[in-house]
């Protein structure tokens, strides 16, 4: 009997244990698979970097609702460093602009004509020009406004941390410096270039006069060694 005990013991032990691993394996496989899930569950921008001075298309896109609510609309508010703001028509959406005090875009929302299923993908996008002073980051905060729920894509990573690890982060745009404006160097070459040549011509021009005035010199020295001949050949006739 103490024999039976054991055996059923040790089988009890390693059936619990199989059970603690397959569930362990199963926990580990819906992480993997929840994890990318929840990093698309974003709205994002492309392009996510621009040009300081330049114009682009801004596309806000987003393939989720408010925990499969399907998206009614999106508000999505500028950063400071916009010069302009030019909302995009489409027939799927309806715009409406917000303004502040001093006349500029400050908010744009559109509005779904039908709402978007939590299983398709929705976008929408703008034109905007960017100052030279315009800052190194752009912020767009955005609401996603769904049938049943909202949500605001409203935050912005620390330094040194990784955007992907906040829940609802905004999305942001990148500004990198202008080019040196490659006219200006261009002007300079020739520039350059005209100097090197007026150079030249002048020299060529005074390696000319030297020369002519050298020329004139010999014709004369030899115009009156040709008289001085002649007279002396007279003379000696004479």
């Amino acid at each position: 009997m103490p024999s039976i005990t054991r055996r059923n013991t040790s089988a009890h032990r390693t059936l619990t244990t199989r059970r603690k691993v397959a569930a362990g394996l199963i926990g580990g496989a819906v992480l993997a698979l929840a994890i990318p899930a929840m990093a698309s569950a974003h709205v994002s921008v492309s392009p996510d970097e621009l040009t300081a001075g330049d114009h682009g298309v801004l596309t806000f896109s987003f393939a989720h609702g408010c925990d499969n609510s399907p998206t009614t609309s999106l508000k999505v508010t500028m950063p400071e460093g916009l010069a302009s703001v030019a909302p995009t028509m489409d027939s799927d959406w309806t715009i409406d602009i917000e303004k502040g005090d001093d006349g500029l875009v400050s908010a744009v929302i559109y509005t779904a004509v039908t709402p978007v299923p939590n299983e398709l993908r929705g976008a929408v996008s703008m034109s905007v020009g960017l100052d030279e002073d315009t800052p190194e980051s752009l912020a767009f905060p955005v609401i996603q406004t769904c049938v049943e729920g909202s949500t605001e894509w409203t935050q912005l990573a620390e330094d040194g941390e990784d955007p992907h690890s906040l829940d609802a982060p905004a999305p942001v745009v990148e500004v990198t410096a202008a080019a040196v404006d490659g006219h200006g160097e261009h002007s300079s070459a020739e520039e350059a270039g005209d100097a090197d040549d007026a150079d030249s011509a002048a020299a060529e021009t005074d390696s000319s006069n030297a020369l002519g005035t050298a020329l004139g010199a010999g014709g004369l020295v030899a115009g009156v060694a040709a008289l001085v001949v002649s007279v002396l050949a007279y003379r000696r006739k004479a």
